[in-house]
């Protein structure tokens, strides 16, 4: 089991000013007049040219406050980079924003990118070139101690394998992280996740002792308990029967809605990704999609007209 799972991201203005050599006489006067005019009219342009660009910076402040991670020109390459031949370009120069109080599924066939996306954006991995920040901390030019703190406070995951430790109960795998990282125990917050992941009567129960649907609703719980910034959820209901899965689903779902919880999830799944309210589609390492609140039919019909243009390109290559 890994550790790390609780372990620890800018308004321009210009002025000018002219200035009119006098003359004398009464033609002096009315270019003076004149110039005095022009200048008037010209603060007035300056001032409501300056006042524009000060709006524009707070919308864009505004818009960046609602950023809670964000990747720019990440790339990541596996393999040896003398060998060209034996490199594989996992991320192709990607970027994408995660808003707060979202949730985003990342979707696309094996091989392009989605997990290795998520890695990089929680510290997991670290990019080949490009940069990750995840509230306003730059996480790509972290080293292992910063990275360490930064998963403890502000990220939280969910992995497919649930990753509970089976020698404790499920208060106590709930409750781990923050011990880990000696924070204290906000109780009422507690009782609020017990009661919406419906957990009471299972509390004292090790993993063992759980159904498969109530130890990922466990793992959910682990996550949300320290409210992190954002979680990453690795196919979060890829073990899970379908009724399972709508239990863990419809807890994300209730938990970025009732709590502002922002939730990136990996998924395979196109049922699980309509309960998303951005859905990404990633090949060959790029984005290809970014759909918000699709439907599952929307989704699957993506994924069929991405099939048939896979068809006809082979079709041409042959």
């Amino acid at each position: 089991m890994m550790v790390d799972e609780w372990d620890e991201t800018d308004s321009t203005a210009a002025s000018g000013a002219a200035a009119e050599r006098a003359a004398a006489g009464k033609a002096a006067e009315k270019a003076a007049i004149s110039d005095t005019a022009a200048n008037a009219n010209a603060a007035n342009a300056d001032q409501a040219n300056g006042d524009a660009t000060n709006a524009n910076a707070a919308n864009a402040n505004a818009a960046n406050a609602d950023v809670v991670a964000s990747a720019s020109d990440l790339t990541k390459i596996y393999g040896d980079a003398k060998d060209h031949d034996s490199q594989v370009v996992a991320l192709d120069h990607v970027n994408v924003d995660f808003l707060r109080g979202q949730m985003t599924a990342i979707m696309g066939p094996s091989g392009s990118g989605k997990s290795t996306l998520m890695h990089c954006m929680a510290g997991l991995d670290r990019p080949t070139s490009g940069t990750v920040v995840v509230e306003g901390l730059e996480v790509s030019a972290m080293n292992q101690r910063q990275l360490t703190k930064l998963r403890r406070e502000q990220i939280g995951f969910i992995f497919q394998s649930f990753n509970l430790v089976p020698t404790l109960s499920a208060e106590e795998n709930i409750l781990l992280p923050l011990q880990i990282a000696k924070r204290p125990i906000d109780r009422d917050w507690f009782d609020k996740v017990v009661e919406v992941t419906g957990l009471r009567s299972r509390l004292g129960h090790r993993p063992s002792q759980l159904s498969g649907g109530q130890q990922q609703r466990v793992a959910c719980a682990r996550a949300i308990m320290a409210r992190p910034s954002v979680i990453f959820a690795d196919e979060p209901t890829g073990n899970l029967d379908s009724h399972s899965s709508r239990e863990v689903l419809g807890f994300l779902k209730d938990s970025v809605r009732d709590y502002g919880q922002t939730i990136v999830m990996v998924t395979h799944d196109p049922r699980a990704a309509s309960y998303a309210d951005r859905v990404l589609v990633l090949a060959d390492g790029r984005i290809t999609r970014d759909l918000r609140n699709p439907s599952y039919d929307e989704i699957l019909a993506v994924f069929a007209d991405e099939g048939e243009e896979d068809a006809e390109s082979e079709e041409r290559a042959a």
